[in-house]
C-alpha cells in the first residue's frame, strides 16, 4: 500500500474515532466487486453519490450499496426543481475527492449530505476513505455524528 494515511483518516485519528481499514487488492468497478475484495456485505457500503440541482446546490446522497439513489425523492426532500448526477469531471473541483472515493465527511459547507433512511438500519458501515484502495469500516452512529446528514426516503431497489 502506497499511502495509508487520507485527510479522512487523519480526521477520524484526530478525533480518536475508532475505525478499520479494509483493503483491496486491485481497483474495482462495482459495489459487489469491491465488498467482495474487501470481505464485507455490498448492503454495508454506504455509496455516495453527487447530485446538483438548477440553482447548482449540491447534494450528496448516501444510500446502502444494495440500492440506487432516487433523484426524484432528493428532488422532493429538498424542494429543488431538478437535480441530476455531476458530470465525473466536475466532482473533485466540487468535493476534494477523486471519483469513487467521495466520503460524507470532510466535505465543503456547500454540499448538503442525506443519508437514506435504509442506512439506519445498520450497526457497522463503510465509507470511502479518499483513496481506492481501502474503504473505512465505522460504526454507524458515530458517523452520523461526525456529518449530521438529513435523512430521508431517497433511494430505490437496484432492479
Amino acid at each position: 500500500m502506497s499511502d495509508l494515511s487520507t485527510p479522512v483518516t487523519r480526521y477520524l485519528d484526530s478525533h480518536g474515532i475508532v475505525y478499520q481499514r479494509l483493503f483491496q487488492e486491485k481497483a474495482t468497478t462495482s459495489i459487489e466487486e469491491t465488498a467482495q475484495q474487501r470481505g464485507i456485505c455490498p448492503s454495508k457500503m454506504v455509496k455516495s453519490i453527487l447530485l446538483v440541482d438548477m440553482d447548482n446546490n449540491y447534494r450528496l446522497a448516501c444510500v446502502p450499496g444494495k440500492r440506487s439513489v432516487d433523484p426524484k425523492k432528493v428532488r422532493a426532500h429538498f424542494r429543488s426543481r431538478r437535480v441530476t448526477c455531476v458530470a465525473a469531471n466536475s466532482v473533485y473541483k466540487v468535493t476534494g475527492y477523486a471519483v469513487g472515493t467521495v466520503s460524507p465527511l470532510l466535505l465543503p459547507k456547500a454540499v448538503s449530505v442525506v443519508f437514506d433512511i435504509e442506512i439506519m438500519q445498520l450497526d457497522t458501515v463503510t465509507i470511502s476513505s479518499g483513496n481506492k484502495q481501502f474503504g473505512l469500516q465505522l460504526d454507524f452512529r458515530t458517523l452520523l455524528s461526525l456529518c449530521s446528514p438529513d435523512i430521508a426516503d431517497i433511494s430505490r431497489q437496484i432492479s
